[in-house]
């Protein structure tokens, strides 16, 4: 079985220095840190795709290029799944019309499935292994004593009509200020 999932933050890892995605269930309290590749993390902080099909800078995205072509071999992209976890790396496929499924890597379903507005969904048996409560990942700003989650918030989360440029260089920011001392 399936659970569908929402993003719910980009962050930096703290001794890593590595994006990770933070999935939440979208009828539950639990969420999912999933590593991502750099390249997939801009196109995630990017965001979706503008009504025009294209980023504002006029290249589209290689991206951006998939569900056009899926398209016109006759095929519907419905969703992303991240499907199993195997000595904690995590597995995920596109899953299209008629039930085929193609294996992918994790970061690049999720960064296709942000910028096309696709569902993002996640095997049942994985989300009960590795869930853990959003609360106790992001805990409300007022229990934030180092101001570590607010500027998290603030670097990854800001005003959802921000041009994507702006919220590029908000993460942009973020990532080359931030230090492993902000999380303590």
């Amino acid at each position: 079985m399936t659970r569908t999932m929402h993003v719910l933050r980009l962050i930096v890892h703290a001794r890593s220095r590595q994006p990770v995605l933070l999935l939440g269930e979208a009828d539950g309290d639990r969420c999912v840190p999933v590593f991502l590749r750099p390249p997939q993390a801009e196109v995630i902080a990017v965001g979706p795709r503008s009504a025009e099909g294209d980023d504002r800078a006029g290249t589209p995205l290689t991206q951006d290029v998939l569900l056009p072509v899926v398209a016109a071999l006759g095929r519907v992209l419905e969703r992303v799944e991240i499907s199993d976890l195997v000595d904690g790396v995590y597995t995920a496929e596109l899953v299209f019309d008629g039930g085929t499924r193609l294996a992918v890597r994790p970061s690049d379903a999720l960064s296709l499935a942000v910028r096309e507005g696709l569902p993002i969904g996640m095997a049942e048996h994985v989300l009960d292994e590795v869930g853990q409560a959003v609360d106790d990942v992001l805990p409300p700003e007022g229990d934030d004593t180092t101001g570590a989650v607010a500027q998290a918030r603030a670097a990854t989360a800001g005003p959802a009509d921000a041009p994507p440029e702006q919220q590029m260089q908000e993460f942009r920011e973020f990532i080359d200020e931030v230090s492993p001392e902000d999380f303590r």
